[in-house]
């Protein structure tokens, strides 16, 4: 089933169900006010969401369905009790390693799922998690403004230590999200791996997050096997596979997240940059575009992100319908708050 957040006039909005198409929806009060409280009583909330789910799709809620409006969304989780977010594709890593010199055996490419982690608890990473059609707004464009276009899993309750082979099962729903970077007040790195969390402005998600079912054999338990789009105005960057090259899957990402402590319901977990090794793939950040331009001509030629550019990134499934609703943003410089 796809599940998605209206706007209301709270901070969390108000739950509701979406058909496969994503043309029709229908407020699901009576079963849970937001997404947060179903993922608490998931047992409860999701065999009540699937019926309406199904009523959906078979049309036949006329009276009370209304007809699908995402720049009336908010992110699916508005806010959530953890953001963490790894490194799953090594080439990512390679590529912006590569023309400094690092050496491509430290960190995350040795096996090791790096993770940097935010929450409304800690402040720590991107916290704020804004629509699929807002504007990305930012100080400045010397910063260097990346985009990052990344698979999120959502989770129930896991327990601390949980197993590789019992993490998956801990997955509630899968989303496409989008990290928005200062690349160039980034945090210095330590043996060419990032230890510490990116200097990131906004986080988006889609407009709907998704029951791994919903996906049948393109979810394997633990990696999604559907093509991301990324568009930066009119031009593509990258057509990417979101299963081929992900050597750091979803539950290695959760076990090694919960390896120290309980992750509650909510949290949500990030797969990293989504990169392929074939180059004719393209990317999904303008970071590891520069990369490889400095590797071939000695220095990049692709700008960052500036006022006025638009951003889109969508994951179709495999009758070419969108999986998730695209994200679909332009940034704007925001103006300084007066003292």
């Amino acid at each position: 089933m796809k599940l998605g957040t209206l706007k209301n006039d709270t901070r969390d909005g108000t739950l509701c169900v979406v058909s496969r198409d994503l043309k029709r929806g229908l407020i699901a009060y009576n079963v849970a006010p937001t997404l947060q409280a179903a993922l608490d009583d998931w047992e409860f909330a999701a065999p009540r969401l699937a019926e309406i789910y199904t009523a959906l799709n078979r049309n036949t809620l006329t009276s009370r369905q209304f007809e699908v409006d995402f720049t009336q969304f908010l992110a699916p989780l508005p806010r959530a009790f953890g953001w963490l977010d790894g490194f799953g594709y090594p080439s990512h890593l390679e590529r912006l390693r590569k023309p400094r010199g690092a050496d491509a055996t430290k960190g995350s490419l040795r096996g090791l799922p790096i993770a940097h982690c935010g929450s409304t608890a800690f402040h720590c990473g991107s916290t704020a998690f804004i629509s699929a059609c807002a504007p990305v707004l930012v100080a400045a464009e010397e910063w260097g403004i990346d985009l990052e276009g990344k698979i999120g899993a959502i989770t129930g309750d896991v327990p601390m230590g949980v197993k590789y082979d019992k993490a998956s099962s801990t997955i509630r729903l899968l989303t496409l999200v989008s990290d928005f970077r200062l690349c160039n007040v980034v945090s210095a790195e330590e043996d060419g791996a990032l230890w510490s969390p990116p200097q990131s402005v906004w986080t988006s998600f889609a407009p709907v997050a998704v029951t791994p079912d919903e996906f049948g054999d393109d979810w394997d338990t633990r990696k999604l096997k559907l093509p991301l789009m990324v568009h930066v105005n009119e031009s593509r960057l990258g057509r990417l596979n979101c299963g081929t090259d992900m050597a750091i899957n979803f539950p290695r990402l959760i076990a090694q997240a919960a390896r120290t402590h309980p992750l509650g319901a909510g949290t949500i977990i990030g797969s990293g940059p989504i990169s392929n090794k074939d180059p004719s793939a393209g990317v999904a950040c303008i970071a590891e575009q520069r990369a490889i331009e400095t590797d071939k001509r000695g220095q990049p030629e692709m700008p960052y992100l500036r006022a006025g550019d638009r951003i889109r990134l969508e994951v179709t499934d495999a009758t070419g319908q969108s999986a998730f609703g695209p994200i679909n943003q332009a940034i704007a410089i925001s103006e300084p708050i007066a003292s």
